[in-house]
């Protein structure tokens, strides 16, 4: 009974929708990789263990457009750099330790992140967390195996417009938050947004996203002993639960 409860919750149910939608787009991965020159079995390695779309993508990009593999290693460590932010967070939201925590670390990337710290408390995190992991691991890897076997046959990647959905679902899983936050939520996710555009054309790939992300540090300025707004509403490692404009809130 009380699996099938999890099944109903809100938390398994937003995240298999995700897994799903966000899994599909390892077919354009998948076709872009071997158009750049990998192979199937190089482009299936870097989804199984990488497993991070846009450092996969900003390497392959990168490689396509002729340069070297060191460069492009450079660009995705760099693009990736932000998961290390994720996982100091979901370390406490998840509590979880030794091999257990080996094995999240792998699955911390933006859709389980978002998902993850929506949740009211720290079981609807866990199962957010591993359902978003495996599921979206699951299609992701697989789609990406189809994508490069049938690269052959399907060039144009970009007439399938694949390359949008992640976006488009991180943004709607940001939107509560945006929505409820107030006007300091907006003014900091304007600065971020706006320095991340203006940087763009100027700076290698990844940076832009980090510039953006010292729009945050406005969070701290005049909150005294309150938690940062935005913070999710998660359990935190000493039992007690955050009260932030968001608690409730899901994608």
């Amino acid at each position: 009974m009380k699996l099938l409860s999890q099944l109903r919750s809100p938390a398994v149910r937003d995240s298999l929708g995700i897994g799903v939608a966000v899994g599909a787009a390892g077919l354009a991965f998948g076709t872009a990789a071997v158009a750049a020159g990998l192979s199937p079995a190089q482009a299936l390695f870097l989804s199984l263990f990488m497993f991070t779309g846009a450092s996969q993508f900003a390497l392959v990009g990168v490689i396509a457009g002729g340069g070297s593999l060191v460069a492009g290693a450079l660009g995705a460590l760099l693009l990736g750099a932000r998961n290390t932010l994720y996982g100091l967070r979901l370390a406490d939201v998840l509590g979880y330790r030794g091999a257990r925590r080996a094995l999240a670390a792998h699955g911390v990337i933006d859709e389980t992140t978002a998902v993850t710290l929506v949740q009211p408390d720290r079981e609807s995190a866990r199962t957010a967390f591993m359902t978003t992991y495996v599921v979206l691991g699951g299609f992701w890897v697989a789609t990406t195996l189809v994508g490069a076997l049938a690269t052959e046959r399907v060039s144009d990647i970009d007439a399938f417009g694949l390359d949008a959905v992640g976006p488009a679902i991180f943004l709607g899983l940001l939107w509560p938050r945006l929505r409820e936050g107030g006007p300091r939520t907006w003014l900091i996710a304007g600065l971020g947004a706006g320095a991340a555009l203006a940087a763009t054309p100027f700076l290698p790939p990844g940076v832009p996203v980090l510039l953006a992300a010292s729009a945050a540090l406005l969070s701290f300025v005049g909150v005294g002993g309150r938690a940062p707004e935005g913070v999710g509403p998660c359990e935190r490692s000493d039992g007690s639960h955050g009260s932030d404009a968001s608690e409730g809130a899901r994608p």
